[in-house]
């Protein structure tokens, strides 16, 4: 399978297909609203908003597998990370990123790039940079803010 072979839900329960990202680059995001790293979001934001008009999209999966840090419904989730962070991109439904009810996109992405401690998600806001292409181009750990990263980002949409 390939990136643009998966279809996943939005916040709304629509389906939607990778293929719609195709030659885009690509923040894939597990994310929370109640972690100590939730504060990402306005580096999420500020990446979005320097990069979009280049074809830069974040895609934003809410997760609560690590001490249920992102509890509530995703339309709660929607209106906390608009109400306090300003986000605009988009947003989808409420996944599982390990075990046995993990996302395929998921299993998909750690199979492309295991990570440190093997392929397993570590945390809140792991992240996967995916270039024009689908291809997996870096991992980096929830620790890892956007603005650490922004330089990649930057060098995959071009300058």
């Amino acid at each position: 399978m390939k990136l643009y072979d998966f279809n996943v839900k939005d916040a709304e329960g629509n389906t939607v297909s990778l293929s719609d990202y195709s030659g885009k680059v690509l923040l894939i995001v597990n994310t929370a609203t109640a972690c100590g790293l939730t504060p990402q979001y306005s580096g999420l934001q500020a990446a979005y908003e320097k990069y979009r008009d280049r074809g830069f999209e974040i895609l934003d999966f809410p997760c609560n597998q690590f001490a249920h840090q992102a509890p509530g419904t995703n339309e709660e989730i929607g209106s906390f990370c608009t109400g306090r962070f300003g986000i605009t991109f988009r947003q989808f439904d409420k996944i599982a990123v390990n075990g046995e009810n993990e996302s395929p996109l998921f299993t998909w992405l750690k199979a492309q790039k295991g990570g440190i401690g093997g392929s397993r998600i570590k945390w809140n806001f792991t992240k996967f940079l995916i270039d024009r292409n689908g291809n997996v181009a870096a991992r980096y750990a929830p620790a890892s803010t956007p603005e650490k990263i922004e330089k990649t980002i930057a060098f995959l949409v071009g300058k």
